[in-house]
């Protein structure tokens, strides 16, 4: 089901005891933790005695697993939600949550054998790094978003500070022993920070979820009838709300208006395009993202799935929603480079009737949501007409 479950950056022989370090664990949204719980959880099974160490929006809790051949121990710590309306707050409690992280695991971080941690919370490597000699075992750093060079995208203008703390990200980076990237984009862009590729290891994500026997979810009563296109998980600063809004006021304004847009995501760029979206009066449906284990049947839901990234963070951050909405089986319109690892995982998988629109062509985003409406009619054309001649012949 899951490429990343598949492949250890650990040897079970030297490197028995390991310990992860993520940011928001299940049942609270975060794909990363999703991931590394999942990677926690088959390490376990496979015999190391793996310590995950993780965010929770409930209160703090330590519990012990026996796991096939090992054990699991999930120290979670009570957070609050991440400060997104100024970025001294953001910075100030991306600091303190690093600090309890660290200090929370410390024994464990000590006597451990291999550290695999990753690029959320951001900029972890600033403690863990420069603590290098009080680790016994290899430091593993899975970079699933890249810090802070993420910060600097999502800038209009250049920033001193930036640039220093990325000159010192990058020193740290030279010292950490071997690095885990999410596609080739992103191993291009750490090898340009002046990290050898011998270690560097591409360990895609995959998907979540699997499909076999997924019941699939109702649409919202709003969306019933319609040509429905799904954007689910974190609508954040890396994705394009400008050509989705303009391309999908088009369509409806322009165009036939046949497609509604459902949001099942959480982050700023949802949030402004369910405001733009509702100050011009278009419809569309909003919704909070779903659990884990309803992820497939919400997936299979709808005629088609959108994925977004601006150019500006091109392997800095790597849509992980792609892998299970090309094995949903629905369409997929990707807003977005073609030097993303997006175009080339949807192209590769042959995914059929894959559209990409580059960042900033409203008019080709409002023409691929007609392509889709009329791929839809057809579809349900042709069902009515298998279903008409489905029915049994009454004989005398």
């Amino acid at each position: 089901m899951n490429a990343l479950l598949e492949q250890s950056p650990f040897d079970l022989a030297s490197e028995h005891r390991v310990v992860i370090i993520a940011d928001w664990l299940p049942p609270d949204f975060g794909a990363v933790g999703q991931y590394m719980q999942m990677r926690a959880c088959n390490l376990a099974e496979r015999g190391h005695d793996v310590t995950l160490i993780g965010l929770s929006s409930g209160e703090g809790s330590v519990r012990h697993d026996a796991r096939g051949r090992g054990t699991l121990t999930e120290i979670r710590l009570s957070t609050r939600p991440v400060p997104r309306g100024s970025f001294a707050a953001r910075l100030a409690w991306t600091a303190v949550t690093n600090l309890r992280l660290v200090a929370a695991g410390f024994r464990a971080l000590r006597a451990a054998d291999g550290i695999l941690f990753t690029g959320s919370p951001p900029l972890l490597i600033h403690l863990l790094a420069p603590l290098r000699p009080l680790w016994r075992g290899r430091l593993i750093y899975r970079i699933t978003d890249f810090h802070p060079e993420c910060l600097i995208a999502a800038r209009a203008r250049p920033s001193r500070a930036l640039s220093l703390l990325l000159g010192l990200t990058n020193f740290w980076r030279r010292r950490i022993d071997g690095f885990e990237v999410l596609g080739l984009d992103q191993l291009k862009r750490l090898r340009e920070t002046g990290v050898r590729e011998d270690r560097i290891a591409l360990v895609r994500d995959g998907s979540p979820v699997s499909f076999a026997g997924a019941d699939v979810e109702s649409l919202p009563a709003d969306l019933q009838g319609s040509c429905v296109l799904l954007y689910a998980g974190n609508f954040g600063v890396a994705h394009d709300v400008e050509t989705v809004a303009e391309g999908y006021r088009l369509h409806h304004r322009e165009g036939t208006g046949r497609v509604r847009l459902w949001l099942s995501a959480t982050g700023a760029g949802a949030d402004e395009l369910a405001r733009r979206f509702a100050d011009l009066g278009l419809p569309f449906h909003k919704s909070a993202p779903v659990p884990l284990d309803r992820l497939a049947g919400l997936l299979r839901a709808p005629a088609a799935h959108l994925v977004t990234l601006k150019d500006s963070f091109v392997g800095f951050v790597m849509p992980s929603k792609i892998y299970a909405c090309i094995e949903s089986g629905r369409p997929v319109l990707f807003v977005g480079s073609a030097a993303s690892d997006v175009d080339l995982l949807a192209r590769a998988a042959g995914a059929d009737h894959y559209w990409r629109i580059e960042c900033g062509n409203a008019a080709g985003f409002a023409g691929a949501l007609e392509q889709l409406a009329d791929q839809a009619d057809k579809l349900t054309a042709s069902k009515a007409h298998e279903d008409r001649h489905d029915v049994p012949r009454q004989t005398s």
